[in-house]
């Protein structure tokens, strides 16, 4: 799964030709979740602070994060986009 962001110890992922409904991955230690890009909804278990700041950095990044899915249903290169500030 490439990696496409990475910061406080957060690492953002996004697989090439997954299963529908926009998403990406982040993990944080032993944990992982999966957040859907339009909604924000989010699947697994994270540590507030954690989720708070993957949350805001999808706020940040919305388009960011579409342009890399179209490109990771083409199996194109993805491109990284910046951590949160």
């Amino acid at each position: 799964m490439p990696e496409i962001s990475r910061f406080l110890g957060i690492i953002i992922l996004m697989n090439w030709g997954d299963h529908p409904l926009p998403h990406f991955h982040a993990r944080y230690g032993e944990y992982e979740i999966t957040v859907e890009i339009e909604t924000g909804v989010v699947r697994g278990q994270f540590p507030k602070r954690a989720l708070r700041a993957v949350l805001d950095w999808l706020d940040e990044h919305k388009d960011e994060l579409m342009e890399n899915w179209c490109l990771a249903e083409q199996r194109k290169p993805m491109r990284p986009i910046a951590p949160l500030e």
